[in-house]
């Protein structure tokens, strides 16, 4: 398969092109690195990706900033960060690439564990998981061409702990192995309209 992997300088993404690269074609894209550069938060971007790659069978987002603090320090301006670029820009990969994906193929997005074991500082991050959530719910049954549409929803990563640890107290960080299984899982498996946890 040939495969858009966005966001695949990340720990997420590493994983995944773990999981898939021997076995298909990456083409790696993200905002400053990559194979190609895409702003997912900006639908032109998007449009620009897919054009210059060309017809792919999978698309696998591991990318989406969000603003990360108290629910009483938080500005309405914050809260849009995640749901401009996490929720809203994952969103635009798939409004933008139906077109430019093949019959049966999938788009493969990340949410996260917040919006269902949350934390103090994760109001931001909880709202733009649920949202992705719902929006692969309700896309699924209306993906054209038999294409396939799901979102992975991993924990705090064992390789990200060191890092973010101190935000998630009492959590089991997951192995990269189990994330990396999840994506093979969407990426090449049947489901469809799918959140696929990973706690």
């Amino acid at each position: 398969m040939k495969i858009v992997l966005i966001g695949a300088a990340g720990d997420i993404g590493r994983t995944i092109y773990d999981a898939l690269g021997d076995r298909h074609e990456i083409i790696t894209a993200g905002r400053s690195s990559g194979d190609v550069q895409v702003d997912m938060a900006d639908f032109a971007s998007c449009v620009a990706l897919y054009d210059a790659v060309g017809r792919v069978d999978a698309v696998v987002s591991a990318a989406g900033e969000v603003h990360f603090g108290t629910l009483t320090d938080m500005t309405p301006e914050q809260t849009m960060v995640g749901l401009r670029q996490k929720l809203m820009g994952q969103i635009n990969l798939v409004l933008a690439g139906t077109k430019h994906v093949a019959d049966a193929g999938s788009f493969t997005l990340t949410s996260g564990i917040l919006d269902r074991d949350p934390i103090q500082v994760g109001v931001g991050a909880a709202t733009a998981n649920g949202g992705l959530a719902g929006f692969v719910t309700g896309a699924a049954i209306q993906m054209p061409r038999g294409q396939r549409i799901n979102v992975v929803s991993p924990g705090l990563l064992q390789v990200s702990a060191d890092q973010y640890g101190a935000w998630f107290p009492g959590h089991d960080p997951v192995s990269s192995r189990r994330v990396g299984l999840a994506y093979a899982k969407a990426v090449e498996g049947t489901v469809n309209g799918q959140v696929i946890v990973v706690d």
